[in-house]
């Protein structure tokens, strides 16, 4: 019994002992904490501002994003094809682009390898006056499976434009046009023309002639064709989302295999023969939106040009280099002397007139306002 008591006892004080060192060592923690706490706080208020930098970071790159997307969407976008020799003459293009849109332009390049460092050099030489108006995305020639029938079709490269809606698949719509295409007025006016498609139509196109006599489809074609006189397909809207949607690309390739030894013009003759078939598919614009040798080179048949001046100038079969349609030639010189740096009104629109001025004996000189039309309104109204 004695030792039982003992052996309580004891136990009782190692308790006791217990109990005061686990208060005492509690004790001296807390005392410690109020001294640990600033380097604890600065160690959570380093990871929160960390956090909230990093957090920072983030919104501002979604935000940069959600600009570009935003850009993307609102901003035209211009398609070229770019071949061979025509590599110069599609520097003049973008230039005649951008001296009159005030919407940002998104161009879009096919073109040969070899020419890519050409006119990647080209453009970077342009001054940040002019470079801030728009951006260029360089894309290689590509053809479904590979297929060099199609880059030979015509002339090099041209039947690319075919498949532009499975090439720019993060793109709504597009104006393509020919490499030798000048603009005398905003891309804002020929894009408007997407706002009067109806629900069925996907594509925009001008008339390849406006008199039956000299009409070549009407009187030459061995193989279906839009309309009476068939379309040209050097200036181009396309709604590329609608296109996707289509039989368009199917409808294209199989058309090639069983017209391919009757076409002549190439993409073109594909065109025609894919609105004939489907022409509720099609919108017409007028003559004045790409305007062409053919209009005036016999007699001015272009009457929307004659009253309101040509919006597209396009010198097809090398107008604007060869001497055989002078106007034309010397529309282009003008835009190529003109310096970005002087003003149109005074450094643009008068040599532009003068140029067409020296044509007033040839055909197509004999309707030389209808060149100078367009840009006169605009330079007069724009520098006021």
């Amino acid at each position: 019994m004695r030792r039982r008591m003992i052996f309580k006892l004891g136990l009782t004080v190692i308790v006791v002992i217990a109990v005061c060192m686990f208060y005492l060592i509690h004790q001296q923690n807390d005392e410690l904490i109020p001294n640990q706490s600033p380097e604890n706080d600065s160690s959570v208020g380093n990871q929160s501002g960390k956090t909230a930098e990093i957090s920072a970071e983030e919104k501002l790159r979604k935000a940069e994003l959600e600009k570009k997307a935003k850009r993307w969407r609102e901003s035209i976008h211009l398609s070229i094809v770019v071949c061979g020799d025509r590599g110069n003459e599609s520097i003049i293009l973008i230039k005649s682009a951008i001296l009159f849109t005030k919407r940002y332009i998104i161009i879009h390049i096919f073109a040969e390898d070899d020419l890519h460092s050409s006119l990647q050099q080209q453009l970077a030489s342009w001054p940040s006056i002019a470079k801030s108006k728009f951006e260029y995305h360089l894309y290689g020639i590509t053809f479904p499976d590979s297929n060099n029938e199609w880059k030979k079709l015509f002339k090099p490269c041209a039947s690319q434009r075919l498949f532009i809606p499975s090439l720019l698949t993060n793109v709504d719509s597009v104006l393509y046009v020919d490499t030798d295409i000048l603009f005398l007025s905003p891309l804002e006016e020929i894009w408007f023309h997407f706002t009067r498609f109806n629900s069925t139509q996907l594509v925009a196109l001008a008339p390849e002639s406006e008199d039956r006599q000299t009409g070549w489809y009407n009187r030459f074609a061995r193989h279906p064709y839009y309309g009476e006189l068939g379309v040209n397909s050097g200036v181009m809207l396309m709604n590329l989302t609608r296109l996707r949607n289509s039989t368009w690309l199917p409808s294209i390739v199989n058309y090639y295999k069983e017209y391919k030894l009757k076409i002549t013009w190439g993409d073109q003759d594909l065109i025609n023969i894919y609105f004939h078939f489907h022409p509720d598919e099609l919108y017409v614009y007028p003559c004045e939106w790409n305007y062409r040798p053919d209009h005036c080179m016999y007699m001015s048949v272009c009457t929307g040009a004659e009253r309101s001046g040509a919006y597209v100038l396009h010198g097809n079969r090398r107008a604007m280099q060869n001497d055989k349609q002078p106007a034309f030639k010397a529309a282009y010189l003008a835009f190529k002397e003109y310096d970005f740096h002087q003003k149109m009104k005074t450094s643009l629109l008068p040599p532009l007139q003068e140029k067409l001025e020296a044509t007033s004996k040839t055909p197509c000189g004999r309707v030389r306002h209808i060149f100078s039309t367009r840009v006169a309104q605009f330079v007069n109204h724009a520098e006021k």
